[in-house]
């Protein structure tokens, strides 16, 4: 289970590489890129094959970046985040979201025993990140006791 502290601290962190942004701007990760954009973090999307996302620089990989990221947001599919895990540990990053539907057990797994801390089974968006919908979430978890603790 993700703790309040793994939490705070992966929030605290105000430079992220995110993985999972589109090109077609649809997608939950785009909604997430926004959302941290507007409330100040400096992002640096992650995609194999784009060079701009949502109007900003993407870089192809961790190794790519132009400066050291607090940790990664990951909203992709559970197959792909077990390969970004791994290529974000290369690269020394040592804080991990992976956003609900991204994780595995597998996953999971190698956070543990590589020493990254990691949160799972959350959405970022209720964490003081979003606002309408998800922050009203977030404080619903909190009041019924079922935000980490």
């Amino acid at each position: 289970m993700t703790s309040k502290a793994t939490v705070e601290e992966f929030i605290s962190q105000k430079t992220l590489a995110i993985v999972g942004v589109s090109r077609g701007g649809q997608k939950f990760g785009n909604m997430a890129y926004r959302e941290l954009k507007a409330k100040g973090y400096k992002l640096y999307p992650i995609h194999p094959e784009a060079t701009s996302l949502e109007g900003d620089r993407a870089y192809k990989d961790f190794a790519s970046l132009p400066d050291k990221v607090g940790g990664v947001l990951v909203v992709v599919p559970p197959a792909q985040t077990e390969r970004v895990l791994r290529e974000a540990a290369a690269a020394g990053i040592r804080r991990v979201w992976m956003q609900q539907g991204s994780e595995s057990e597998d996953a999971i797994r190698f956070c543990k025993e590589n020493g990254i801390a990691e949160v799972h089974g959350e959405c970022i968006m209720m964490y003081g990140i979003g606002t309408g919908f998800h922050g009203f979430h977030g404080w619903l978890w909190k009041v019924f006791g079922k935000a980490p603790k």
